[in-house]
């Protein structure tokens, strides 16, 4: 035998019907309160563009050493064979010469030669970068034709292509 339900309670039933759901508060705004913040932000953001812009201007004055180096590479790639040894390292002292117009004034670069051109890359590179054997092949290197440098070993070949690499890696341009 089934039992009958229980009666129900008037005051249960408008105890119930009176309820609401729960009031949730309104999210909390992540916008700055105060004029202080938004100022703060703005500034940050002046900060960001301004560092990026001065490293895009760095990286476009830069793009000469870029193609130097680029230029470096193809001249290493030809140091494998005796060769090519020799017309790679009549290339070395054009691409540095060619390096320095492309930032100093042609009439202080152009012009100089032996000594005074291998001063003028110590002078600019914060030091003695060329050894004295390095030193002494930037001197005297466009004298000598492709055939007396295919004579030039390659380990001596290797240390002039470093000796090159660091004064373009290295040089200072006083602006």
């Amino acid at each position: 035998m089934a039992t009958a339900p229980p009666p129900k309670d008037p005051l249960l039933d408008a105890a119930l019907r009176g309820l609401a759901d729960i009031a949730l508060p309104q999210p909390v705004s992540m916008m700055p309160q105060t004029p202080a913040w938004a100022a703060l932000g703005g500034f940050i953001l002046l900060l960001i563009a301004l560092a990026c812009w001065r490293w895009y201007r760095r990286w476009e004055a830069n793009g000469y050493r870029r193609e130097a180096l680029a230029d470096l590479r193809k001249i290493e790639a030809g140091l494998a064979t005796t060769g090519t040894r020799g017309e790679a390292l009549v290339a070395l002292p054009v691409l540095l010469k060619r390096t320095a117009l492309s930032v100093w004034p042609r009439e202080a670069i152009a012009g100089l030669h032996g000594t005074g051109w291998t001063k003028f890359l110590d002078a600019h590179s914060g030091g003695p970068v060329f050894p004295i054997a390095s030193a002494r092949f930037f001197e005297e290197a466009e004298y000598h034709g492709s055939r007396a440098l295919a004579a030039v070993p390659e380990a001596e070949a290797k240390a002039y292509i470093a000796a090159a690499r660091h004064w373009i890696e290295a040089h200072h341009v006083r602006a």
